[in-house]
């Protein structure tokens, strides 16, 4: 089969119900610029929720500029992740983080609940 790297509708958390489940019972990881939370689901494959609070990123610009940067790494990495709901919300040092500096700390949490979750 071929692997697609793109990031449809499927492959993300939609309503609120879906939020709630994460934010009931996770398993946590942090970081300096990121925490995930996350739970296993009943599909085959993961989902992506982001939560980026205006409280701790107050530019617009900002927000969307770590957004686009965690949708993108998610692209990329959804074929080594097993079948989890996962919700991203970001912290203040993020906003002056550069994007290879936010990449990394992303790909370290990736790794970290696909091991806590399993």
């Amino acid at each position: 089969m071929i692997k697609t790297f793109s990031f449809p509708t499927k492959l993300r958390l939609g309503n609120p119900e879906e939020y709630k489940k994460v934010f009931a019972n996770p398993v946590k990881t942090t970081d300096k610029f990121f925490t995930l939370l996350a739970i296993k689901n009943d599909q085959d494959h993961p989902r992506l929720g982001l939560a980026i609070a205006k409280k701790n990123i107050r530019k617009a610009v900002t927000r969307n500029i770590i957004k686009r940067a965690v949708r993108e790494n998610f692209r990329l990495q959804q074929h080594q992740l097993i079948n989890i709901d996962i919700v991203v919300l970001a912290r203040r040092d993020a906003a002056q983080a550069s994007p290879d500096l936010l990449q990394k700390s992303l790909n370290k949490h990736w790794l970290k609940l696909i091991d806590r979750c399993e």
